[in-house]
């Protein structure tokens, strides 16, 4: 790291006073927000340091949430150390390998059906320290929505909206919104894909929860299934999504009078919603953070929404706007 990198001196004199040693310390990754993650060396143990700058993203929410989800028995990151004022947190260390780095035609299966048994714990998580989970709501469901309208159509395409394409979008996101807003409602990860699972011995570990909200019981399953970074075979997310609504009834989250067909809709409408703030989020992290890496992803998440959306005749307005207007420009801008 360069020596003008006032954070990484602070951190690294932080990690030498906790652990009585110089250590080596190694940059590993920085997500899809202002936080980095470093790999620290001590002779055989290994430890990874967080730095998220207390001004942009408190650490505690993630301790909280660390220790809500430990104790669910869900495989998460141990914090070891603790430098609340400064943002720095020393954590247990689950390996480098991301569930996305395996995943095959032919395992893809069944690790996601151990995925999803992970979502019965988390769905159990709805306080922190006593306090509710923010909620997922109205307000929260049209922000993501915006993400997509400001950051992708505004900014990158620099589209122009008529009065009646505004109206179309209005009445899209509407009909999205009501689907979101009428499900069920349980702890929700928010991030919950194959990037921020890690197989650590045999065995997946969840990581970036530190989001976590009440909100629709599809948001993650339909995260997982429909991963924005990776796209299987229609009839293997149909029959995963079929067998996570039957353990959704078993475990009475549904009630009996939710058919298949309902969880279906709500399901491929959150996944639009959900795709659409993420092709959105690609933008921004472009152009606000100096992240152009996730730019190739875009595609991906269109291709999703035109796909899906295709099966519901009150969306087909948008996605004739997004087929013949959206999607053939973002092509030009690749």
């Amino acid at each position: 790291m360069p020596l003008s990198d006032l954070r990484f001196i602070a951190l690294n004199a932080w990690i030498e006073r906790v652990l009585s040693a110089n250590a080596t310390i190694k940059l590993i990754s920085g997500d899809a927000s202002f936080r980095r993650y470093f790999r620290v060396t001590l002779g055989p143990k290994r430890y990874i340091a967080m730095d998220s700058p207390p001004d942009l993203i408190a650490v505690s929410p993630f301790i909280a949430l660390a220790n809500e989800y430990h104790q669910q028995g869900i495989n998460v990151p141990q914090v070891i150390e603790k430098n609340i004022e400064q943002g720095f947190l020393l954590l247990s260390d689950l390996g480098d390998t991301q569930l996305l780095s395996v995943l095959t035609p032919a395992n893809v299966s069944d690790y996601y059906q151990q995925a999803l048994c992970l979502l019965t714990p988390i769905r159990v998580v709805t306080r922190v320290d006593g306090v509710p989970l923010p909620s997922y709501d109205e307000a929260f469901v049209y922000r993501e929505l915006d993400i997509f309208s400001d950051w992708l159509i505004g900014r990158h395409l620099q589209l122009k909206s008529s009065a009646d394409t505004q109206q179309m979008l209005a009445d899209t996101y509407r009909i999205l919104a009501d689907s979101a807003l009428v499900q069920p409602r349980a702890g929700m990860h928010r991030d919950f894909h194959s990037r921020n699972l890690m197989l650590c011995d045999k065995q997946l570990a969840v990581i970036d929860f530190q989001d976590a909200v009440i909100g629709p019981v599809t948001y993650d399953a339909v995260s997982l299934l429909r991963d924005c970074y990776v796209r299987w075979p229609d009839e293997v997310v149909e029959t995963l999504m079929q067998q996570h609504y039957l353990q959704l009834l078993s475990d009475n989250v549904l009630g009996q009078d939710v058919t298949l067909a309902q969880y279906r809709q709500w399901f491929d409408l959150m996944g639009m919603q959900r795709h659409l703030k993420a092709a959105g989020i690609f933008c921004r992290l472009n152009y606000r953070d100096g992240k152009p890496g996730y730019m190739q992803d875009i595609m991906l998440t269109l291709q999703y929404v035109r796909d899906i959306g295709k099966r519901y005749l009150a969306l087909h307005p948008f996605i004739s706007w997004l087929d013949n207007q959206v999607i053939p420009k973002m092509e030009q801008t690749l």
